[in-house]
């Protein structure tokens, strides 16, 4: 029989209660656990070792995976709700689920990912995914489009050849200053060059149509605040989206490119957009590189209802 002691004695640890949380909600594999929480999985699977020989948690074999399920009593349960709501990170963790079973209700999504994985391995002449990105750049039809943290603004470059008005915003004088120059060069008069941060961009509320963050993100030093501004200047129906690079530990990228942050993992990105008010949030992992450090591009994409 279980014992309510042990039970509570086992959920007063902050790691076991959010995992209890968690799979109270909806039965997860150990992969998947891993995902929200952002943790080992050794650390993971002797937490729910714990759980499970308590009779809190039990494992069903579902194709390659155990799949754990919360089975605590629900006096018990009572108690450790409570308990959770003290937890800053529970609402963290609530939103990283919610962005997971969005993910598992597109049951095309394994396959597509293969087929991402694929492209690029096998030599086609003349395919890339520079050709393919301009090619879709050049069927996009927005009026107003924001690149923040553009850089020299190659891409901005490239949009300003479809999108009625294209503002490059960039917090480095010689950077605008060059893109300026360069859209001149180039005929761009509907391409605008701004001075500014991507945490409080110089555009007015509500004006945009898309927003790209491209490899920008990790620069910021409070993310959530660009994703916010992003979404204060989006007009109703608006779509962001962000490239940036999937959470890996090559410290050295802070000194070699000054980036503030290693990376975002696809639940972390999905919750800060979700966080700053977006909708119809998708994530993918769009590119993996070859060599060393392989680095992996994450793409996110978000609507402003």
């Amino acid at each position: 029989m279980t014992s309510m002691l042990k039970s509570l004695k086992l959920i007063s640890d902050p790691t076991r209660l959010r995992i209890l949380m968690l799979v109270a909600e909806e039965a997860l594999s150990v992969a998947e656990l891993q995902e929200v929480l952002g943790m080992g999985q050794s650390r993971i699977s002797t937490q729910l070792s714990q759980l499970k020989a308590e009779g809190l948690v039990q494992d069903e074999r579902s194709g390659k995976n155990n799949m754990y399920a919360c089975t605590a009593a629900p006096d018990l349960m009572e108690v450790a709700r409570r308990a959770a709501d003290e937890l800053d990170e529970v609402a963290a963790d609530r939103a990283a689920l919610r962005h997971l079973l969005r993910k598992r209700k597109d049951t095309a999504r394994a396959y597509f990912d293969e087929l991402a994985g694929r492209f690029g391995k096998d030599y086609v002449p003349g395919r890339s995914w520079k050709a393919l990105a301009e090619a879709l750049i050049k069927v996009l039809n927005y009026q107003v489009v924001a690149d923040l943290g553009a850089g020299e603004g190659t891409l901005a470059q490239l949009l300003a050849q479809r999108a009625n008005k294209v503002i490059a915003v960039d917090l480095s004088p010689k950077m605008v200053e060059f893109g300026q120059s360069l859209a001149k060069q180039n005929g761009l008069a509907n391409l605008e060059y701004r001075l500014g941060d991507i945490e409080t961009p110089p555009i007015e509320d509500e004006t945009l149509d898309l927003a790209i963050l491209s490899q920008a993100l990790h620069h910021a030093e409070h993310p959530q605040k660009a994703l916010d501004a992003a979404f204060r200047t989006l007009k109703p129906g608006g779509r962001l989206i962000v490239l940036d690079l999937l959470q890996h530990n090559f410290d050295e990228a802070r000194k070699l490119y000054a980036d503030r942050w290693l990376g975002f993992s696809e639940s972390d990105l999905a919750a800060m957009m979700e966080k700053a008010g977006f909708e119809s949030i998708e994530t993918i992992i769009a590119d993996k590189e070859a060599a060393a450090p392989h680095f992996q591009t994450l793409l996110g994409i978000g609507v402003k209802a």
